[in-house]
């Protein structure tokens, strides 16, 4: 039985959930979940949670995200990436210090108005289901943070940036933003997720690289690898009597330290998210297989 996280490096055309179907059929598992959704053009960083390892997603999808985005200046379109439908074109007259300027004002906390061609709801309704009838409706902004916004190369239409922000940011709304401000209108033209709940490009491997593996079991990470990169620092080992009441759902008698752990058996197994308070330990999320 398959439980663990594998990070794929998403390819261009697929989308997040296309990736999780592929694995379910793969290892064979219907438990399987990502942690941030990929529009089909990025590609990067899908942390992909399998079997007991879903009881993570909760934890992992809220997570900060670094992207490597493309920004085109001087076209404006219906879907704010490159992939959609031309609706402004405009000449490009700014420099890349105007460009580095812009930037500044979209740093930190700001309002977003989601795109039209998005998943969010509204009157019960999918965006993008409204947006393909031609149909368009009010967006509430909301509010999102932008923890780095940084220029990395580029000149004339098209520029790099390196973003990192919070869950719920749309990278492509941000490029379209971008180019409001500036005056010339602006799309996004690539995104690479370079990081995602803690994972980097470096613990990514391809779908082909998985799916050619004799053991690709062995590609999947502990599900504690996620909360121990993720501020989750304390362990607590725990005795075989103890194991055995944490199981049960009760809780267990532990000297340690006052505050939250990740619970081990003395085998090394990883039984789950605990809490220790006046000399008890609780099981808050567990992840232990069933004996």
């Amino acid at each position: 039985m398959a439980n663990g996280i594998v990070v794929i490096d998403k390819p261009e055309g697929w989308t997040s959930m296309d990736v999780c179907a592929k694995l379910r059929g793969f290892f064979h598992e219907k438990r399987v979940g990502h942690a941030g959704t990929l529009d089909p053009m990025a590609t990067g960083v899908l942390p992909v949670f399998v079997g007991r390892a879903t009881r993570a997603v909760e934890f992992a999808e809220s997570g900060d995200k670094e992207y490597i985005a493309g920004l085109r200046l001087g076209m404006v379109t219906n879907t704010q990436d490159t992939t959609g439908e031309i609706l402004e074109q405009r000449p490009v007259r700014v420099t890349r210090g105007q460009v580095e300027a812009v930037l500044e004002s979209f740093r930190g906390p700001i309002q977003q108005i989601p795109p039209m061609y998005s998943a969010i709801k509204i009157g019960g309704k999918k965006l993008y289901e409204l947006a393909r009838k031609g149909r368009e409706v009010e967006r509430p902004p909301r509010e999102v943070r932008i923890l780095r916004l940084e220029l990395l190369e580029g000149g004339g239409e098209d520029y790099s940036l390196r973003v990192v922000c919070s869950k719920g940011t749309y990278i492509r709304t941000l490029c379209h933003d971008i180019g409001q401000r500036l005056g010339t209108g602006g799309c996004m033209s690539r995104l690479r997720r370079t990081m995602a709940a803690g994972f980097t490009l470096e613990n990514a491997v391809t779908l082909e690289q998985l799916l050619a593996s004799e053991a690709p079991e062995g590609l999947l990470l502990p599900a504690d690898r996620y909360f121990a990169a993720n501020g989750w620092e304390a362990r607590a080992v725990i005795s075989p009597a103890g194991e055995r009441r944490l199981r049960s759902g009760a809780p267990a008698p532990y000297s340690g330290a006052p505050g939250r752990c990740l619970a081990y058996s003395q085998s090394g197994e990883f039984l789950g998210l605990a809490r220790c308070e006046n000399g008890q330990l609780t099981l808050s999320k567990s992840f232990f297989l069933a004996n």
